[in-house]
């Protein structure tokens, strides 16, 4: 019995996905998402996107993305409830008193 595992990465968006993220919605039928964008890629391909702003979803309706889409969803509300980094805290902390 043999099985393959695919990489997946979950990362934001760059400039360097704007025509990846445009054909996306295309494939998808839907608006361009907005905003900062996670996108889960495999195998070098762009496959969904997650649109920070709104939560708004694109996914390739030619690949099985169920999975891609719930690691987006749950990496996007991990960063919704992620704590400050500790040096902004600090930072904070050591702002003159007004």
């Amino acid at each position: 019995m043999s099985t393959t595992t695919d990489t997946v990465t979950i990362r934001r968006a760059g400039s360097q996905d704007a025509v990846a993220l445009k054909l996306l919605a295309m494939l998808d039928s839907t608006q361009a998402l907005r905003g900062p964008v996670l996108v889960a890629e495999s195998g070098g391909l762009v496959l969904a996107a997650i649109s920070l702003e709104d939560g708004r979803l694109a996914a390739d309706p030619f690949f099985p993305t169920a999975d891609l889409v719930a690691l987006l969803r749950a990496r996007a509300e991990r960063l919704e409830t992620e704590p400050a980094p500790r040096r902004r805290r600090l930072a904070r902390r050591l702002q003159p008193a007004s």
